[in-house]
């Protein structure tokens, strides 16, 4: 018996598309060296980017109105959702699926299938054995390289009664971390986890080379310290590392693997949940207008790793203060090439000459050359959170 989906990683990507190709009534194998491990990381999402089809119980928590603040507070116009990490996992239920323990060394996208002489897809496995399906699917992630921008942050978990204010910040790029005004910046996202726990994590957006852990973990202690909250050191931590853009866009990738990473933010999980009945389906991920998206976010990284530090505050000051339904086609818009382009351009016409200058050489340089997602290791975390 051949299976219809063989699927290389168990992450959320994986996970998401093994469950809903079960619900559909294919059979399925997911191959990972730790298929049954417990994911760890924060994920979340914007509300109106999630299928009908999620639990209830994977929320964690709903904020309606998250806070940006880059030179002044702005209230956004749009839903936030956190998942419970353990109970998103769990909804995505794999009943009926086959979970080997196993690496992928090789991916071909067809190989004589010895039992039944069709031509099939095929991977190779560290144990040596050989596996074909109808269809082979790479959700195992981007590995990371020297030459690909990461996000790294740093979070701890604590008691929302320690907490001074009660906001939720998407962004807060405030000055008090006590990084040098010269230094690469990091922001402070603050997420409820649920009714009595929040998630404070010193985030570096994108850097090429990113911050590391021990620079983020003094700039919250510093910020934190700041507003009145002093940490114990017996808080639970998160840490987080992994590549902004790389994967390749096409039909036999999926989640960051993919290249379903949103460059400007690191988000992924959304995008894997909300695509994969269309991949169970076999309906194209890549049509026309969507590849040219891709190709714009990929120049928007470009002018984000440009900027000037002491610019980035500006930058998405100037960001979120466009209409709701501009920051919604540049954040969630993959396939709208028209709320894009209008969203960039309108972002463009808002900032001061010298950061249109800087912006301009920037995407104007050719895009890095990414590595092949076949050569990926599994990641811990996709996304900020």
């Amino acid at each position: 018996m051949t299976d219809d989906l063989l699927i290389c990683g168990a992450g959320p990507a994986g996970r998401a598309l093994a469950h809903r190709a079960l619900a559909h009534g294919l059979s399925v194998t997911i191959v990972d060296p730790h298929p049954r491990r417990r994911w760890t990381a924060t994920y979340a999402a914007w509300a109106d980017e999630l299928p009908q089809w999620i639990a209830p119980e994977a929320v964690g928590a709903t904020v309606d109105r998250p806070i940006a603040w880059a030179q002044h507070r702005i209230e956004l116009d749009r839903r936030y959702v956190v998942f419970d990490t353990a109970r998103l996992q769990d909804s995505l239920d794999l009943l009926g699926a086959r979970l080997l323990q196993d690496s992928v060394t090789d991916i071909a996208p067809a190989a004589r299938h010895r039992h039944d002489g069709l031509d099939l897809p095929s991977v190779r496995l560290a144990s040596g054995s050989v596996l074909a399906a109808e269809r082979v699917i790479d959700a195992r992630g981007v590995a990371r390289s020297p030459g690909l921008a990461e996000q790294t942050a740093f979070g701890v978990i604590v008691e929302r009664a320690r907490l001074p204010e009660p906001e939720t910040y998407f962004m807060d790029w405030r000055a008090d971390n006590g990084a040098e005004t010269d230094a690469p910046r990091s922001f402070l996202y603050t997420v409820p986890l649920d009714d009595e726990r929040v998630l404070l994590e010193e985030t570096c957006l994108a850097g090429l080379p990113a911050l590391d852990q021990r620079t983020l973990h003094d700039r919250l202690t510093h910020r934190l310290r700041s507003r009145g909250i002093t940490l114990t050191g017996t808080e639970p931590v998160e840490r987080i590392r992994f590549p902004v853009h790389g994967g390749r866009p096409n039909a036999r990738t999926f989640g960051s693997a993919g290249a379903f990473t949103h460059p400007a933010t690191g988000y992924s999980v959304a995008t894997s949940l909300r695509m994969a009945d269309a991949v169970v389906a076999g309906d194209p991920l890549w049509p026309g207008p969507a590849r040219v998206v891709h190709l714009l976010r990929q120049a928007g990284l470009r002018a984000l790793l440009a900027l000037p530090p002491a610019d980035l505050p500006l930058f998405f000051e100037a960001f979120f203060a466009l209409p709701a339904e501009s920051q919604r086609a540049y954040l969630s818009g993959r396939d709208d090439l028209r709320g894009t382009a209008a969203a960039m351009m309108s972002l463009f016409v808002a900032l001061p000459w010298r950061i249109q200058r800087t912006l301009a050489v920037a995407v104007a340089r050719p895009p890095r050359r990414t590595p092949d997602s076949s050569r990926a290791t599994p990641l811990s975390a996709e996304g900020p959170v």
